[in-house]
């Protein structure tokens, strides 16, 4: 009796560890942080703090164990599998290496969209682009590695990720394509045919990339993004760029917001915009901008599921019965012409 006592003992606490303490391959993702982002940003000859406040928003993630895998039923949090978050991704430690790079990227295009947008003095120096992942489906497989940069396509040098791409594009199915590459500081030659994509039904080389450039600005700007990864902070950079180079007055308004930008100040969509609402409300915001994505017809018939940023945010702001206003920018001038309206009035 005594033995079985302690059999049945152990096998309790063997199923107490495995349920609430072992990680399983699947991870929640739940509303982060709103984040000030006057204090990641130097611009050199600027003391002043801004007269309110600037805030990115975050999402937190954190791998489940069987316990806490049910809390992707708690309301604005949601579960993915560790092979769908990753793709072709080994783990996830480059997962948040390859976010590291997105970041560094979209840090250089705020930069660029504020000062445009300021007609303020900036040069931007492209130096090929990053590879971020490689499929199943490319000839490249073996031969090129998260983190590459590729500096030519066939001998020749291109500016920026939408150059590379339409080179690629205008190229046929089994066309063998050779890219100058660095790897670690040194420069290599890899080859190989370019294939159709699955998922374009087009000829390329089936890696995800990102423009690698360095930006040079007057006055320079300084941003540290610590941990956060990711490319969803830049529209809220450059603006907080745009109003320390400016002076633009924000008359003590707190705005959160989330979108990518790039060099044109072209502001993009971005993932779990509903746990951003969430973050930002929690933090106080007045106003939160969203991208303003427009959703074909041809999108709704592949994905039927598939809802844009602003109908999300609206949708999340009204679940929370929130007093904060969404606000959708396609542009970084959209922004600051609503805050300009705002601070006039």
């Amino acid at each position: 009796m005594k033995k079985r006592k302690i059999i049945k003992g152990i096998i309790y606490a063997t199923v107490f560890y495995f349920f609430f303490f072992v990680p399983i391959p699947y991870y929640i993702e739940r509303p982060g942080s709103a984040v000030e982002i006057n204090p990641l940003i130097e611009v050199e000859g600027v003391v002043e703090p801004v007269d309110g406040r600037y805030m990115l928003t975050t999402v937190e993630m954190f791998q489940a164990t069987p316990f806490t895998s049910f809390f992707q039923f708690l309301p604005f949090h949601s579960g993915v599998w560790e092979s769908q978050l990753l793709g072709q991704i080994d783990d996830y430690e480059e997962y948040r290496t390859m976010q590291r790079y997105f970041m560094s990227n979209s840090i250089d295009m705020a930069k660029v969209a504020a000062f445009e947008e300021a007609g303020l003095p900036y040069d931007i120096d492209y130096r090929g682009v990053y590879v971020m992942s490689i499929s199943d489906e490319s000839q490249f497989e073996d031969e090129l590695f998260p983190g590459d940069s590729i500096l030519e396509l066939n001998g020749e040098r291109f500016e920026n990720t939408q150059q590379f791409v339409d080179s690629v594009s205008g190229k046929d199915a089994g066309d063998t394509v050779s890219l100058l590459i660095e790897r670690d500081g040194e420069e290599l030659t890899v080859a190989g045919d370019l294939v159709v994509l699955e998922s374009t039904g087009q000829p390329g080389i089936g890696i995800t990339l990102v423009t690698r450039t360095q930006v040079e600005t007057d006055p320079t700007v300084a941003i540290n993004s610590g941990n956060i990864g990711g490319p969803s902070a830049g529209l809220m950079f450059a603006l907080e760029v745009y109003t320390q180079i400016t002076d633009f007055p924000l008359n003590n308004l707190q705005v959160a917001g989330t979108g990518t930008i790039n060099e044109f100040g072209e502001v993009g969509r971005i993932g779990g915009v509903d746990k951003k609402v969430v973050a930002a409300d929690r933090e106080g915001a007045d106003i939160f901008f969203v991208p303003d994505d427009h959703v074909d017809e041809e999108t709704i018939a592949l994905i039927p599921d598939y809802v844009s940023n602003y109908y999300l945010a609206l949708e999340t702001a009204e679940a929370i019965d929130t007093e904060m206003e969404i606000v959708p920018v396609q542009h970084i001038s959209d922004a600051i012409s609503y805050l300009d309206q705002l601070v006039g009035d």
